[in-house]
C-alpha cells in the first residue's frame, strides 16, 4: 500500500529538519505510543498500540534512518512486529522553502502488512492508513508550532 502526500508548515526549513530528526519529537507524534527508546541518532524503538477498530494491535516498532540529505531529505525503514502482524515500512520526507517563509513537505510511505491483520486487505486498512497518516501530520505541525515558539 502506498501513501504520499504533500503539507506546508508555518516554520522555517531548518525548524521543521530539527523537529523530523529528533526522535522525541517524533515520538509525540506517533499514535499509541507506550513507550520510545532512543538507541543513536539513527536508530530508535517505540512500543504501540495501533488503533484497528474494536481493539488495538500493539507492536514492537524499530526504525532506522537509512539515508540522509540535510536540511533537504531523510527516509526511515520501519518494521513493527505484533501478535498477527508484521509491518515492513519505508518513509521519506523532502523539505522545500514555501512562501513566507514556510516550509513545504512532499512526503512518501510504502507499507507492507503480513499475517493476519495484512489478510484484511487494502480496502479495509486503506482508511484505517489515511486516520493514522493524518494523526501523525496534525501532530508533527504541532510539535514544528511548538519549535517556533522556543
Amino acid at each position: 500500500m502506498n501513501v504520499s502526500g504533500e503539507r506546508t508548515f508555518a516554520a522555517p526549513r531548518n525548524t521543521v529538519w530539527h523537529v523530523l530528526n529528533d526522535p522525541a519529537s517524533m515520538a509525540k507524534t506517533m499514535p499509541g505510543v507506550e513507550s520510545f527508546d532512543i538507541h543513536d541518532d539513527r536508530r530508535w524503538t517505540a512500543n504501540v498500540k495501533i488503533p484497528l477498530g474494536l481493539g488495538g494491535l500493539k507492536m514492537k516498532v524499530d526504525m532506522e534512518k537509512i539515508e540522509e540529505r540535510e536540511p533537504e531529505f531523510a527516509k526511515l525503514a520501519v518494521k513493527g512486529n505484533g501478535v498477527g502482524a508484521i509491518m515492513n515500512m519505508e518513509t521519506s520526507f523532502e523539505l522545500s522553502d514555501a512562501a513566507d517563509g514556510a516550509t513545504s513537505m512532499a512526503w512518501a510511505a510504502e507499507v507492507k502488512i503480513l499475517g493476519p491483520v495484512g489478510s484484511m486487505g487494502q480496502r479495509v486498512l486503506q482508511p484505517i492508513v489515511n486516520q493514522q497518516v493524518q494523526h501523525v501530520l496534525t501532530a508533527l505541525d504541532a510539535q514544528v508550532q511548538e519549535a517556533v515558539k522556543q
